[in-house]
């Protein structure tokens, strides 16, 4: 398959991918429009959901600059973005496998220094029982403690990504819109781009014998859709939207917040703002 149709392929998905019910796997929780709680579909409202899928715009790259931003003082550590993103993009169940995940940071009385675990730690994979049933425990609930936070991460589809230079078959590349693609078809499994991204951002895929990210459900924004992961955040969390538009969600985030990018020093340029992250996370 060439880049070319395969950028066609991710254009033209799944007719109703992103109905915001995924019919066949995809996402079968939806927020309501106040943004502040997530419920489940009845049947009545999937049927009407995979019976009236969004319409699909022409779709022109070359109009668009995606960003994400993240108000880490919304995020409640619920996981429903991971989940919803396995779902989505069918990753692996367990918590080791993901596209995006949560990490929780934690200072104890007195330190100055952040404890950071997240869903893959084992000590809340034993509390759940299952590597498929991923939750943070209660490990703090009888210390003191000063501070707490979650802050999501996921692929920050960077304005200069480290992980396309390294890449020796073209396989990873930056589309024109912002975020990076893996072209499968090209991909050896070489696992350069893994270690190249100063993010994690990157895993590989044993059953498939290639390398996984985030590429924000491009399948989906390409059709006018929110991420699966923006899509499910009942505290409204994550904001997704078009940087080429002053008026859309993310830019007016960006405008109206004081926002950094993770590990700014390293070039990379990245395009997820965050709003209240600690120095540890910077």
């Amino acid at each position: 398959m060439s880049r070319r149709n395969f950028l066609g392929f991710l254009g033209k998905g799944v007719a109703c991918a992103g109905a915001l019910v995924g019919a066949g796997g995809a996402v079968g929780a939806v927020v309501s429009e106040r943004g502040n709680r997530a419920f489940q579909q009845n049947d009545e409202q999937y049927a009407e959901a995979v019976n009236n899928p969004p319409q699909v715009p022409d779709y022109n790259w070359n109009d668009h600059k995606w960003a994400i931003g993240v108000d880490t003082d919304r995020c409640i550590g619920c996981l429903r973005c991971m989940e919803a993103c396995k779902m989505e993009n069918s990753v692996q169940m367990d918590a080791n496998h993901h596209r995006t995940w949560v990490e929780r940071y934690v200072y104890l009385e007195g330190s100055n220094t952040a404890i950071v675990d997240s869903q893959s730690d084992p000590k809340n994979i034993e509390n759940t029982g299952s590597e498929t049933k991923f939750r943070f425990d209660n490990r703090y609930r009888n210390v003191k403690v000063d501070k707490a936070f979650f802050v999501p991460k996921l692929c920050n589809q960077c304005e200069h990504p480290s992980c396309v230079q390294v890449c020796p078959t073209g396989a990873t590349f930056k589309a024109k819109d912002g975020p990076v693609l893996i072209d499968t078809t090209y991909c050896i499994g070489c696992q350069y781009c893994v270690q190249a991204c100063p993010y994690g951002a990157r895993s590989f895929n044993e059953s498939r014998g290639t390398v996984d990210k985030c590429n924000w459900c491009y399948h989906r924004i390409t059709k006018g859709l929110n991420p699966a992961c923006v899509e499910v955040c009942p505290t409204g969390t994550r904001i997704f939207g078009d940087r080429n538009d002053p008026e859309s969600p993310v830019s007016l985030f960006i405008r109206n917040n004081h926002v950094q990018v993770l590990k700014p020093e390293m070039g990379n340029a990245p395009n997820v703002f965050y709003k209240g992250t600690d120095k540890e996370v910077v």
